[in-house]
């Protein structure tokens, strides 16, 4: 069974960085598409994901500022969030792009001017 890690999360200021990471074991992620998604009340976003090449893909608002990457020998994605403003404050998830595995427990960022 597939099991998800993520961690990095904190309290942030506007302007901060921050870098999720997300483990992953019980399935190899190297010729699997990985994303991050956020949650707010109500509403879970994906915000960008990860091809097998290892190029990136971004929501709009996010875009620019932030950058999906993976360690297949690691086994590990991870989100740089750059100049976080107090919009990304929410849970932050990791997962194959589709069909989903079990979530994790999130990593949860709040973000204060």
């Amino acid at each position: 069974q597939v099991q998800l890690v993520e961690s990095g999360g904190r309290d942030a200021q506007a302007g901060d960085s921050l870098k999720l990471s997300c483990e992953v074991s019980g399935g190899s992620i190297r010729l699997t598409r990985m994303a991050w998604w956020r949650q707010i009340p109500y509403k879970r976003e994906l915000i960008a994901y990860v091809l097998e090449d290892g190029s990136g893909h971004y929501i709009d608002a996010v875009k620019d500022r932030f950058v999906i990457s993976k360690d297949n020998a690691k086994n590990t994605i991870y989100l740089q969030m750059n100049n976080l403003n107090v919009q990304d404050t929410a849970i932050y998830y990791c997962n194959q792009l589709s069909p989903y595995w079990e979530w994790g427990p999130g990593a949860r960022v709040t973000v204060t001017s």
